[in-house]
This record gives structure tokens, sequence and C-alpha cells, in this order.
């Protein structure tokens, strides 16, 4: 990971690092600014790479932080960080790379727009979600009370 980190830091040189931190600025920034209506802003000066979004709104509503982040997922996105900075009430930390275009950050605002909708029109697509991933959503108090931490090989099993 450190020598995969460290090419990509030497192909781009002084200026391409001085210009990808620059975008991935910009591109937070954007994505903030067009994301305000939906969600609090805990904390809206000094956005570098990232920010923090709160989900109170949602959470009064009856939808959770984890459940809209659930809900990305079936949207093709990665969810990003949640529960964290702890001192966040429902957190949704927002980093968009560097590498991101446009349109691929307008999309990500039109979903967030679409899954803020459900939380009117249908909790209950957005509290089963995800369901278009090959692993759906964990039963997490079963999971937490039966932890089971061990690896089988299946195939060894038969």
């Amino acid at each position: 990971m450190l020598v995969r980190a460290y090419a990509y830091i030497t192909s781009l040189g002084e200026e391409g690092i001085r210009s990808i931190s620059r975008r991935a600025v910009i591109n937070a920034n954007y994505l903030k600014s067009q994301l305000v209506d939906i969600f609090e802003l805990p904390y809206g000066d000094g956005t570098m790479h990232e920010f923090v979004l709160s989900g109170e709104l949602q959470k009064k509503r009856g939808v959770k932080t984890l459940d809209i982040a659930k809900a990305l997922l079936d949207y093709g996105f990665h969810a990003p960080t949640i529960y964290f900075p702890l001192v966040v009430s429902e957190a949704l930390m927002i980093e968009p790379t560097e590498s991101e275009t446009k349109a691929t950050l307008d999309r990500f605002v039109q979903v967030l727009y679409e899954i803020n909708e459900l939380v009117e029109q249908d909790q209950d697509a957005l509290l089963q979600a995800p369901r278009k991933t090959p692993v759906r959503r964990l039963d997490e108090t079963k999971a937490n009370r039966q932890l089971d931490v061990r690896w089988r090989n299946e195939n060894l099993a038969r």
C-alpha cells in the first residue's frame, strides 16, 4: 500500500499534488453547497477535502444515518463514514476524491435528494436497504449478541 501511495505521489510531482489537492477541496465544497438544503451542517467553516453533515433532520422523521448509508449502496455509491466524528449526532462524513467528475458529484447529490424524499414517501425501502447488493442488511443486534469471528472454509467442511 505504501509503495502504491509513493508511486502515485511521485508520478504527480509537486504541481500535480497541488492540482489534485485543489480539486479535492473544490469537490468537497461543491457537494457541501448542494446538500445543505436537506441536511444539517454542524460546522460550515473551513471545509477542505471533506465535510460533515448531520442526519438529525432525517432521524426526527424516522430514518437514521445508517439507513441513508445503506441506501447509497443500492444506488452504486460507496457509503461514506458515518457516526464519526463523535461530536456530531448522526454524522455523515463526505470526502469526495480529487478524481470525481462533476457528473458523478451531481449524481451523488441527486441520489441523496431521492433518499431524502424516500424518508417521507417510503421509509420501508430505506429501512431494508441495501436490497441490490450480494450481502443484505445484517441483523446488527443478533450479530453483537452472537459474535462469531471464526472463519470456516466451507469447501473443506464437505
